[in-house]
């Protein structure tokens, strides 16, 4: 067995210390964008036990008036990706154009949309379970120029 030189105890020790520096900073100041060096908030919290559970979802309304689920299958985009930048689209509703092209480009015999829209449905909760209720807000609404 061979021992370490005097060297690479000291680079070890120095790369050690420099890993725990660098969580014991991102434990007092990081965000989740500093993962794994900063907290991991969606596992470190949780909500109150009466708060409402928050469901995202993307829908579409096409030319003929149905409405249409636009999920990962029908455009390709996860639900987080929409969840992540759901400041964006609300900033900028434009951008949901992107949804509908996506849609078009996987169903192209489809009736084109219309309408793209972020819907949040709040399912009620008590005393930390679901009560049978919800209610349904639109977060964000895109209308195609008619």
């Amino acid at each position: 067995m061979e021992t370490l030189t005097t060297r690479g105890r000291a680079v070890r020790l120095g790369v050690t210390a420099l890993g725990l520096a660098l969580l014991l900073v991102g434990t007092v100041r990081g965000t989740d964008d500093d993962f794994p060096f900063g907290p991991f908030r969606m596992y470190s919290t949780s909500d109150p036990p009466d708060a409402p559970a928050p469901d995202t979802r993307v829908e579409g309304v096409d030319r003929t008036g149905a409405v249409v689920e636009l999920g990962q299958d029908a455009t390709g985009i996860r639900r987080a990706e929409i969840e992540g930048q759901q400041g964006r689209y609300a900033a900028d509703p434009a951008l949901l154009r992107q949804v509908a092209d996506a849609y078009a480009e996987r169903h192209p015999a489809a009736p084109a949309l219309v309408e793209v829209r972020i819907v949040i449905r709040w399912y009620g909760i008590w005393d930390g379970r679901p009560t049978g209720r919800w209610t349904d807000e639109t977060a964000v609404r895109w209308q195609a120029d008619r």
